[in-house]
């Protein structure tokens, strides 16, 4: 495998959509969903509306790359072997006794191997990997420290509602019929809730058309809500950047169900109207699984094998099921590499550096931009998304150990992001150092390393 990739290289081009091409105005959106499912606990489960409260403080519980673990009534963050690094129960953080008395001297999840190189889903654990899920984490610790307020026998069954809380507000349906809280919160206010696309990443992508790939839209999200997601970040006439869109594809299943595959539905005023055996055109569609889609791509590119590349946020839905399965280059949007994560050089002396590796000012210029905006802090709670420091362990102090969360970019993505405005003024041809194993484990990111792995070379 080469140690390079370039766009110029793709003949396919596909995009997520939630937190990839359409991004949130996160401190709105993560109120919305987290009071979305609190509201539907407290009303219809009877819940204590002690949950419809958070603090400020609260929220720097909720980070990337958690596993809770549902027998337990514990949060998780584990290493690459599923060494337990930092646990809480419910929002309190366990000390290295309190872990070592449930997972044993060693720390190790007994569900690891599981989880490990499928991301399969388990009435046992669940795994927080996109910003869709994360508030609900925070609601999930919650409501733990409340069963342990009461007496009697702790039994952590609550997870059933937060499913029947996901499908009342995410159900296909909810946006038709403005049920629940979050559609009709977004359909009243989208500028509250999502940033418009710039003009410039508007322009790259009508340039990638122009330069003759072929644009996918690949998103779980039902076709109405697509609509207005689209109108609203691109503009009316949006459809024309795509080739194929493809909604309510049930990602990871559309890569994943293999060979039990979902058919594709042709879609008549955001219904669907009749199965379709195979995708003999362009157009818009629902549902579906990427082997008919690619049967498609090899007709549209003239391609026995076109090589595909996709855009995305979550490392379950997106960037391992489409790797793993596919075998599709993959990009992974990771918003939070725009905060405290990021190593910040001297921007002199970056500069001056980027000439000389002959990459382009627009690298620092985006990086100081983002001095002006909100940026993404480091949870006290559970420190960097990529490495920690575990004591206690062996008799040993200070154990560096990079998380399963980072070695899983390694493993399943071509490179890592902040936006795909990071890139847009960059040339079609621009080499980027990708992930592989002849290459460094800082190789991959891109504009800028995350701080936690330059502490760890």
């Amino acid at each position: 495998m080469a140690n390079s990739f370039c766009l110029s290289q793709c003949d396919v081009i596909g995009f997520d959509l939630d937190h990839t091409l359409c991004r949130y105005q996160l401190h709105e959106s993560n109120k919305l969903i987290y009071e979305s499912f609190a509201q539907y606990l407290v009303t219809e489960k009877g819940y204590s509306e002690e949950l419809l409260c958070v603090s400020p403080e609260e929220w720097d519980f909720c980070s990337k790359g958690l596993v809770l673990d549902l027998e337990e009534g514990n949060f998780l963050k584990l290493d690459a072997n599923g060494i337990v690094l930092r646990a809480t129960h419910g929002t309190k953080s366990m000390t290295g006794e309190e872990i070592e008395e449930v997972y044993g001297e060693k720390r190790e999840w007994k569900n690891f191997n599981t989880i490990n190189g499928t991301y399969t889903r388990s009435a046992k654990y669940y795994f927080y990997d996109n910003h869709f899920d994360l508030p609900s984490a925070l609601l999930c610790a919650k409501i733990v420290d409340c069963i342990e307020m009461t007496e009697g026998q702790k039994k952590y069954d609550f997870w059933k509602d937060i499913v029947a809380a996901i499908e009342h507000n995410y159900k296909t349906t909810a946006f038709k019929e403005n049920c629940g809280t979050f559609f009709p919160a977004v359909k009243k206010d989208p500028s509250k809730y999502l940033k418009p696309c710039s003009d410039a990443v508007k322009h790259w992508l009508r340039d990638l058309k122009n330069s003759g790939k072929t644009l996918l839209l690949i998103t779980s999200s039902h076709s109405d809500y697509c609509l207005l997601l689209c109108e609203h970040i691109l503009g009316k006439n949006f459809e024309e950047l795509f080739d194929i869109i493809i909604t309510n594809a049930l990602k990871p299943g559309f890569f994943s169900l293999i060979p039990q595959q979902r058919p594709f539905w042709a879609l008549e005023n955001d219904e669907e109207i009749h199965m379709l055996p195979s995708l003999e055109k362009p157009g818009w569609y629902s549902q579906g699984n990427w082997i008919h889609l690619s049967e498609l791509l090899k007709k549209i590119t003239e391609k026995s094998e076109p090589k595909v590349v996709y855009f995305g946020d979550s490392m379950r839905s997106d960037i391992f099921s489409a790797h793993h399965y596919s075998n599709w280059e993959t990009v992974l949007i990771f918003e939070e590499l725009e905060g405290e994560e990021v190593y910040k050089p001297n921007m002199t002396d970056w500069r001056s550096s980027l000439k000389k590796k002959g990459k382009y000012d627009l690298c620092v210029v985006f990086f100081l931009n983002l001095e002006t905006q909100n940026q993404y802090t480091i949870s006290k709670t559970w420190g960097s998304y990529f490495a920690d420091n575990m004591s206690g362990i062996h008799g040993l102090q200070d154990v560096s150990s990079l998380t399963w969360c980072c070695t899983s970019i390694r493993n399943y993505s071509t490179i890592a992001i902040p936006s795909i405005a990071s890139i847009v003024d960059l040339p079609l041809d621009y080499k980027f150092s990708r992930f592989s194993a002849d290459n460094l484990e800082t190789e991959g990111y891109y504009p800028y390393l995350p701080q936690a792995l330059i502490q760890e070379k």
